[in-house]
């Protein structure tokens, strides 16, 4: 009887096994595997090619991984709620502006990504959606925090200088929000703007950044 492992997870040459934890690390730690530009193409076509493998190990971990292949994403989503984002309501409410903005654009307007504002944009947007909580609106300085979060967490990518931020929504940000439509928004934002979350949500005291 041979001694070698059965399971080809086990049997994996140094080469794929090393491929293989960078992308569970990243998608651990940021959410997705961004592989249209940018520094993980390679990894990401890798990693297509070999999705039981690491559709597999994520699994181990609770996550749903998905793929958008003619985009180049790979995303893993918790199923529980180990990895689930822990937000101080400024953050929460510029998320729940982005994926606003992101909807409208796709579902209202026929765009396709890459989905782009202003921050100056996005302050509007956030005094016309959430007036009621203007004393929860972050300063220039905590939304730029936020920004760099939602960046870490592959949901936005942004360019801050002198003249003007641009901030690029990603398509992440529909599965880490996974509102069915504008009226699943509306229903949700509404808690906040009647107080049932403000409270708890402002005794958090950090973003705590677990999701991926």
């Amino acid at each position: 009887m041979s001694d070698e492992p059965a399971d080809p997870l086990l049997r994996l040459e140094p080469s794929d096994r090393a491929r293989l934890g960078e992308a569970l690390r990243i998608l651990l730690d940021r959410g997705s595997i961004l592989g249209a530009d940018g520094p993980h193409s390679d990894l990401y076509h890798w990693a297509y090619a070999n999705r039981p493998w690491l559709e597999e190990m994520c699994a181990l971990f609770d996550l749903q991984l998905f793929w958008e292949h003619e985009q180049r994403l790979a995303q893993a989503v918790p199923r529980s709620g180990s990895f689930l984002l822990r937000l101080r309501l400024d953050a929460t409410l510029v998320l729940l502006t982005l994926w606003h903005e992101f909807d409208s654009a796709v579902r209202d307007r026929g765009e396709t990504p890459p989905i782009f504002l202003t921050a100056e944009q996005l302050n509007d947007s956030l005094r016309t959606k959430f007036e009621p909580l203007r004393k929860a609106m972050p300063s220039q300085t905590r939304l730029l925090e936020i920004l760099r979060l939602a960046q870490r967490k592959n949901l936005v990518r942004f360019t801050a200088d002198a003249a003007q931020t641009r901030i690029e929504i990603l398509p992440t940000i529909r599965r880490v929000i996974p509102f069915q439509d504008i009226a699943d928004w509306t229903r949700h934002a509404e808690r906040f703007l009647t107080g049932e979350n403000a409270g708890a949500a402002a005794e958090e005291p950090d973003d705590e950044d677990a999701q991926d």
